[in-house]
């Protein structure tokens, strides 16, 4: 650190670095633009021709799960509430357990591009175009900005990384990549920006145990500071982080994510056979322990390092996110480039997020707005609106991350829209795969009513936060910092103090239901979803309508799990009349003849007489 306080800022090599993992990720949409054909047709650019195999789908997944937010977030999460966290590990099991059986499935059979397609196969197209509008919504104005800003401030605070620079970098790089290289592009982009993440982490991590002299002595200093703090099994529903809210309601929060988000769901059925697209989901959880694992460590690590002076409460950071940076530039400071590969791990995580949100929006803008509405267009010329439609995200995207700049302490707020858009639908979804009886009416009203009470406990606990001790902050000491004593303020303060109205003005609601937990908010969404919708459809005769088995969950989808080895044909088409291989093509029966002869199969869907 120099005298003035200010840490050592980035030296050119570090920009190199930074620069150089832009390049690549350019390089790679150059290249698949042109090769193999390029994209001929609009299932080729969003859905990059249904070839895809399990171990890139695997990492793309893990990559855009894991954005900035995770690289400068989780390890401040640990270090100021403890390796609670780590029992995400189980919580991702149970969402890939639930993702793969229950709605890739259904998907899969159906060979669909635009996940709500199948609101509309199953229900009716006004509830196709509200998930659509949702989606859109919550992606493109909310998420994507948010993803691009945040990440870009807390390393511009910390390191003087130029941050309308980076901003506007990362979102033409990836709007050009998106919009050239298609669904290949994003996918081979996000295996090449795992990897620098991962290197991003273990340079600070091993540099970390060195410092400390082994990582025996970050778990010692981790123990007697009471981060270790795993077993909390508190069934209050109030409590932040306890046992029970991180495995109930993080499943319900990131199987929203998982199994019906189209980000998501488009890759994983972009495999070339089922089996590979179920493997992709077991691989990926894999890539998810891992980030886990090294994102833990470094909280771990900062805790052991700042135990005596943290940074925060002496005011050598504004912002918790801002440890990591800052502890990247205090222990890599004679490691030139180094810092710089940290930074470029904390916007690949950016780009691999942003990237794939872009396919997927162009996809469901092509796939629900416009192909229903235009069905005259040619192949080649929907293939251009997907690339017009990924320019024009791509610059909603970095529009909206100037709106995030405006928004400070909104930030927040508009990211737990997120657990509230995610649960209601994914309560949609699951009423349609798993309900046979669930009806239009039964889904609609199911879906306001979930929708609506997720907004008042969201908007609530935005309004109210929650009293620290429902969030249980750990304590900080600044006893060894070496600063004047006028700008230390004791730990104690929570973070919420700054947003909380004084207690007085609490209204009875503040301390119970908008106390929620926020990884709660999708699961009650989910809930009323499900429960209203099933009343609801009882009630308007949905006994008597007569479901097609193929928008079900079927027992057979689950036994055909046990025999991937013999031919995927009979799994795929469920009580239909036996297919001849003229009629379905000798490839994959869910896509072979969307690819082959679209005109003579007008009145089919998947060869399925409709």
């Amino acid at each position: 650190v120099n005298p003035s306080g200010r840490m050592a800022g980035f030296t050119v090599w570090d920009y190199v670095v930074f620069a150089a993992m832009l390049l690549i990720s350019a390089v790679i949409g150059v290249y698949y633009a042109f090769v193999g054909g390029g994209q001929k047709t609009s299932k080729d650019f969003l859905m990059a021709g249904r070839s895809m195999s399990a171990l890139p789908v695997a990492l793309s997944l893990t990559a855009s799960f894991m954005s900035a937010v995770t690289v400068l977030g989780t390890p401040a999460e640990i270090y100021r509430y403890g390796a609670i966290f780590c029992i995400f590990a189980i919580t991702y099991f149970l969402v890939v357990l639930c993702s793969a059986e229950i709605f890739l499935p259904v998907f899969y059979k159906l060979g669909i591009t635009s996940t709500y397609e199948y609101l509309e196969l199953r229900f009716n197209k006004y509830l196709r175009l509200c998930g659509t509008i949702l989606f859109i919504i919550q992606t493109a104005t909310l998420y994507t900005g948010i993803v691009i800003y945040a990440p870009a401030l807390a390393l511009n605070q910390v390191t003087g990384f130029d941050l309308w620079g980076a901003v506007v970098a990362t979102g033409v790089v990836c709007t050009f990549y998106c919009t050239l290289g298609g669904l290949k592009a994003v996918v081979w982009t996000d295996v090449f920006q795992v990897g620098i993440m991962v290197a991003g982490f273990s340079s600070v991590i091993i540099r970390a145990v060195v410092v400390q002299d082994g990582i025996g002595r970050i778990v010692n200093d981790s123990y007697h500071g009471g981060r270790l703090n795993f077993w909390d099994f508190d069934p209050n529903p109030l409590q932040r982080h306890t046992f029970w809210t991180i495995i109930i309601g993080g499943t319900f929060t990131w199987t929203s994510i998982y199994g019906i988000n189209q980000s998501q769901v488009q890759r994983y059925i972009a495999c070339k056979s089922r089996f590979h697209a179920k493997l992709s989901l077991y691989i990926n959880l894999v890539g998810l322990w891992a980030i886990l694992v090294c994102a833990t460590l470094c909280g771990l690590a900062l805790y052991s390092i700042y135990k005596d002076c943290d940074p925060w409460s002496a005011k050598q950071v504004s912002a918790l996110d801002q440890l990591m940076p800052y502890l990247v530039l205090d222990i890599l400071r004679d490691f030139p480039g180094v810092p710089g590969l940290f930074v470029a791990s904390a916007y690949s995580g950016t780009l691999s997020t942003v990237s794939s949100s872009i396919n997927a929006l162009a996809a469901v803008t092509v796939e629900d707005l416009i192909k229903p509405y235009f069905r005259s267009l040619s192949e080649k010329k929907l293939s251009w609106i997907s690339m017009g439609m990924s320019l024009f995200y791509g610059g909603v995207c970095i529009a909206m991350a100037a709106v995030a700049s405006l928004l400070g302490a909104l930030l927040q707020a508009a990211l737990s829209i997120f657990g509230m858009v995610g649960g209601p639908l994914l309560g949609l979804f699951a009423l349609g795969i798993l309900c046979s009886f669930a009806n239009g009416i039964g889904a609609f009203v199911g879906l306001v009513s979930g929708f609506t009470i997720s907004l008042w406990v969201g908007i609530g606990s935005q309004i109210y936060p929650p009293l620290p001790e429902r969030t249980k902050p750990l304590y900080l000491s600044t006893a060894g910092c070496n600063i004047s004593s006028e700008n230390l303020t004791s730990t104690e303060i929570p973070l919420t103090t700054i947003f909380s109205t004084p207690t007085a003005e609490r209204p009875p609601l503040a301390d119970t239901w908008y106390s929620l937990s926020y990884l709660y908010f999708s699961t009650l969404g989910t809930l009323i979803t499900v429960v209203v919708g099933i009343i609801i459809s009882l009630l308007t005769g949905g006994l008597k309508q007569k479901t097609d088995r193929k928008f079900l969950l079927t027992k057979e989808d689950f036994l055909s799990n046990f025999s991937w080895s013999k031919s995927e044909t009979n799994i795929e088409v469920l009580n239909c009349k036996p297919f001849t291989v003229a009629d379905e093509g000798t490839d994959n029966p869910a896509f072979s003849h969307i690819e082959m002869d679209v005109a003579s199969d007008k009145n089919k869907v998947n060869g399925l007489h409709m």
